[in-house]
Formats: structure tokens, sequence, C-alpha cells
């Protein structure tokens, strides 16, 4: 298992294996990485507890469930054939789960849109038949309580277009960072990261075919394959849903974000 995903860590290959049913201890699989030289760098674990420590939610109050807030940003990556592409992507705060991604060589307005569209799509089709509008509304007043959508402030977000779009859709709310904070959108930043560190930086990416390719694949494993320590082990697509497995423990206590 470690082989197959050598960008893991010994706690994740142990949640794995854990799911598929074998009943060993986080030391034992600890100690079999440590004899066949599979562990990583102390340096990566730093990494990301620096990472942590500079999080900051944009939100007044943190989320209970998928769909309370959304953070989406651009990212972008030079393949080895020339050229450089940008993808728009949504992830969900609350469950990680990361919605269809719009690969373009802009960033601009139009493909901010395209992302935000390709997240509104594929949210409604999750709720199996209910319309993304009813599941927001509260059953008792009548109120729509929109999704809080989290970008920087970028261009593209500030642009009149993407402004009307997010008008037009009552079941959205947009809140832009503080200025150069890049932590306050930082589940989608760290996501991006995964992206490149774990597929795409080990990988031979020649053109926008092989690009998009293996960033599909990415997001795939990364819903519903790759466990999740933030969630208690479990992964993106069962806490969205609603399936995720109470009985994963967390090694430590979850992550609480400051929050303004």
């Amino acid at each position: 298992m470690a082989g197959k995903h050598p960008a893991w860590g010994h706690r994740k290959i142990w949640a794995m294996v854990r799911h598929d049913g074998h009943g060993l201890s986080p030391s034992t699989v600890l100690r079999i990485m440590a004899h066949e030289g599979l562990l990583l760098h102390a340096d990566y674990q730093k990494q990301r507890r620096e990472l942590a420590k500079q999080r900051k939610a944009a939100f007044a109050a943190a989320p209970t469930g998928p769909n309370q807030v959304w953070q989406f940003d651009f990212s972008e990556y030079e393949t080895t054939g020339g050229g450089t592409w940008r993808v728009a992507g949504v992830a969900d705060y609350y469950s990680k789960y990361e919605f269809g991604w719009h690969w373009s060589p802009t960033a601009n307005q139009h493909d901010a849109i395209a992302g935000v569209e390709l997240a509104l799509a594929e949210a409604e089709a999750m709720l199996d038949g209910t319309k993304l509008i009813d599941h927001l509304t509260d059953p008792t007043t009548g109120e729509i309580v929109p999704i809080t959508l989290v970008t920087d402030n970028g261009g593209p977000f500030r642009s009149f277009r993407f402004e009307h779009f997010i008008t037009a859709h009552p079941e959205l709310r947009h809140v832009r960072t503080r200025v150069r904070t890049p932590g306050q959108n930082g589940v989608r930043e760290r996501a991006f990261q995964s992206l490149k560190y774990e597929r795409l930086y080990r990988e031979q990416i020649d053109d926008a075919l092989d690009l998009v390719r293996e960033a599909d694949a990415y997001r795939a494993q990364f819903n519903t394959i790759r466990p999740h320590e933030a969630l208690s082990w479990n992964r993106p697509s069962q806490v969205h849903r609603g399936l995720a497995d109470p009985g994963i423990p967390h090694f430590s206590k979850p992550e609480i974000l400051p929050t303004t």
C-alpha cells in the first residue's frame, strides 16, 4: 500500500489498510515502512504544521456540515512541452470534497464562473434528486441559507460579471479574504498543493491532455480513496454524503481554526 501511495505518511497508510480490514496498529505500519525506507522526510510534516498554523477562517462561524462554506481559487501548472495552464476549483470546507476542475490557459472572470458552475452542478447531483436551492432552504422559515463562497481578492473575483453571476444565484454568498492573507483560503490552497506534490510533480506531464487526465484521476482518488486525518481518516465523498465511518479515531484533537 505504501509503495502504491509513496506521497502518503504512515498514518494514512494505516487508515488504508484498516479500511481494507487488516488489524494492524499505527506503530506496526510505521515500523514496516521504516524498515523498507518508505517514510517521508521530517521536513514534510514540518511544512504541513507551519501551514496549519497560518490557516484562518474567513467566516464568523465554522460550518457544521457540507455545502455551507466553499473555498475557491486558481492554481497553475507548466507542462514540459511548454505552456502554462490554470485550474479553477471549488473545495467544500467541511468535507474537503473537490468539485469538478475547470482547466484553461487563462484565469479570468469567465473561467471563475465556469469553475463555480461545475461545483453547483456536482453539488446538486450528489443530492440524489433534490434541488440545491431546496436543500439550502430552511423548512420552517422558508429562508434560503446560502453557501458562503470564499475567494481571494484576485481580479476575476472582483469583476462585475462574476458578482452579477453570484447575485443571480441566491444559493451563493460571496466573501473575499483580507489582502495578502492566503491562509484564509487554506483548505483550497492545501488541496492544490497535494495535487501537485502527490501527482503532477511525480509524473511526466507533456501537454494539456496529460495534465487533465492525471488531474482528474487524482481528484477521483482524493475524493474517494485518500484518507484525511482532518476527517477522522474518512474520505471526502463519505463525509459529504453523510456516510463517514465514526469508528475510525483521531490521533489528536482536530484543528480549531480562528475566526474573524
